[in-house]
């Protein structure tokens, strides 16, 4: 129970990857704030963690606006009782699609939903966290940040920035006790890539993963819940691959 009684908001937890690290946190003790721009999907995973005994409650909204993001981050903090320990900026829109085919409304949905929502989820966290206890800002970026894959121009890009943002924030925000770390999840099947990712180019996708595996969420959720527990109190700017080695193997 290393998150006893903490309150950690966590954004796009609706399903997923954000799914599996709240349902985690929640078990290990954290009063979890489940917030998706699809309000039912995260009263759906909030009434999963209290069936496990756990304690969450559900936010909708558009984190990709700040006056939302900060009215979500604003009544978790009264819901939660208390001042925030973390956050989660989990939240992102995945198109893969040629350069060419980039238009400027899936542009601005994914920057504004993966990007975006990163600058308001710090500035939520720093109005709305405990000052008397260490914070910790968790950001969600990916091996495409270090790998040039086809076909993700505007998905690498936001993920980059959010790679480099993690170490400015990193040393930034170290002098008054926030830690700031990233984790780059790799091949993990979700329902949200059931769309642009079939089984079959999973099972490919395995064959070239040195761990000749994909991942699981439960193996993205264990290692946000290292990064945002004490044990990795000195951990400060780092970029956790969880991706069987792939970013190592090139």
């Amino acid at each position: 129970m290393r998150f006893q009684g903490q309150p950690i908001l966590i954004s796009g937890a609706g399903r997923g990857l954000g799914e599996g690290i709240a349902k985690h946190l929640a078990a290990e003790g954290a009063v979890v704030g489940v917030a998706d721009i699809n309000q039912p999907s995260a009263h759906t995973v909030v009434d999963a963690i209290r069936a496990a005994g756990g304690e969450a409650h559900a936010y909708g909204g558009d984190l990709g606006n700040r006056s939302e993001y900060f009215g979500v981050a604003e009544a978790f903090r009264y819901d939660a009782g208390g001042p925030l320990r973390a956050v989660v900026n989990n939240a992102s829109v995945l198109v893969y699609e040629p350069i060419e085919a980039v238009t400027e409304d899936t542009l601005d949905r994914m920057l504004s939903a993966g990007l975006k929502s990163v600058f308001w989820g710090v500035q939520a966290f720093l109005a709305n966290r405990d000052e008397s206890a260490p914070g910790n800002i968790l950001n969600y970026s990916s091996p495409v940040a270090y790998r040039g894959r086809p076909n993700t121009g505007a998905y690498t890009t936001i993920k980059a920035g959010i790679a480099g943002l993690t170490k400015v924030l990193a040393g930034e925000l170290g002098p008054r006790g926030i830690r700031v770390n990233a984790i780059a999840p790799g091949s993990v099947p979700t329902p949200a890539t059931e769309g642009f990712v079939s089984a079959e180019q999973y099972a490919e996708r395995a064959k070239h993963i040195p761990l000749r595996r994909n991942g699981t969420p439960e193996d993205v959720a264990r290692a946000a819940a290292f990064l945002l527990s004490d044990e990795a109190a000195f951990i400060n700017g780092a970029m956790l691959a969880i991706d069987g080695g792939i970013i190592a193997a090139g």
